[in-house]
């Protein structure tokens, strides 16, 4: 049963869970239904998140164990995985036919794997920090933990223009984890439990979801860095999964307007 009021709950069986909806200003809220709750490697430091093949591509941060993975979404299992070099930070990732890119924060180059073998195919470069990136199927987008967001060509990387990010007409910042949806862009806003729908061709916010219900019904550990990030959304069934680094679980739910 959903209660339709700024803070609604769902009853379940088993008990009662937040369905939250909450927005600033004049952006439309956004409210969610949590549908399941799966496991999730603890180990991993989540930085990008995508479903492809009915399982989830995830990259994996730090320096010394940032990974490319492939993970089976009811199990958590991770199937296979490869590391990047100990001095490269692993950032975004977007698959773009039968390629994956994966991003780096501070090395300025994109990794280029075979999305089936994760066969490494080339590196590409690019100025500034890469956070998030997804692909739309048409273009690129890539954040940089800025209010602007960066598209790129997606067979050669080149830039073709950058879209300004805006909240009711004022600049936003810290843009982080990103996934195309249509006409928009989800992307979680760094340090915070927030998720904003954007606009992608005009740049504005157009909803936010207040995901505070999931972190703290989440069994993350008490670190600074286990923060809320990673989107993946699963065209079958419209549902998002969504998860946090180092958290221990990966949460379906169903996004309202």
């Amino acid at each position: 049963m959903r209660i339709a009021t700024t803070r609604r709950i769902l009853i379940l069986a088993g008990g009662v869970l937040p369905f939250v909806a909450c927005g600033e200003g004049g952006v439309p809220e956004l409210g969610y239904e949590l549908l399941r709750t799966l496991p999730h490697d603890t180990a991993a430091y989540t930085q990008g998140l995508v479903i492809h093949d009915g399982a989830f591509l995830e990259s994996t941060g730090q320096y010394g164990s940032s990974q490319l993975r492939r993970v089976d979404i009811a199990s958590g299992r991770v199937l296979n995985a490869v590391s990047m070099s100990d001095d490269h930070f692993g950032e975004g990732i977007a698959v773009v036919g039968e390629r994956v890119i994966q991003l780096t924060w501070k090395a300025g180059l994109a990794f280029v794997y075979d999305v089936g073998t994760f066969a490494a195919l080339d590196t590409l470069e690019y100025e500034g920090e890469g956070w998030g990136l997804c692909h739309d199927g048409q273009s690129l987008f890539q954040s940089d933990g800025s209010g602007t967001l960066r598209r790129r060509d997606p067979a050669t990387f080149a830039l073709l223009d950058e879209v300004r990010v805006t909240r009711d007409g004022f600049s936003t910042r810290n843009l982080n984890e990103l996934e195309c949806v249509g006409d928009h862009i989800y992307a979680n806003v760094y340090m915070t439990n927030e998720i904003v729908r954007i606009d992608k061709r005009t740049g504005e916010i157009t909803g936010s979801l207040d995901a505070l219900g999931l972190a703290l019904a989440s069994d993350r550990p008490n670190d600074a860095g286990a923060v809320f990030n990673g989107i993946a959304y699963d065209e079958a069934t419209g549902t998002f999964y969504v998860t946090g680094k180092l958290w221990p679980e990966v949460f379906e739910i169903a996004i309202d307007g």
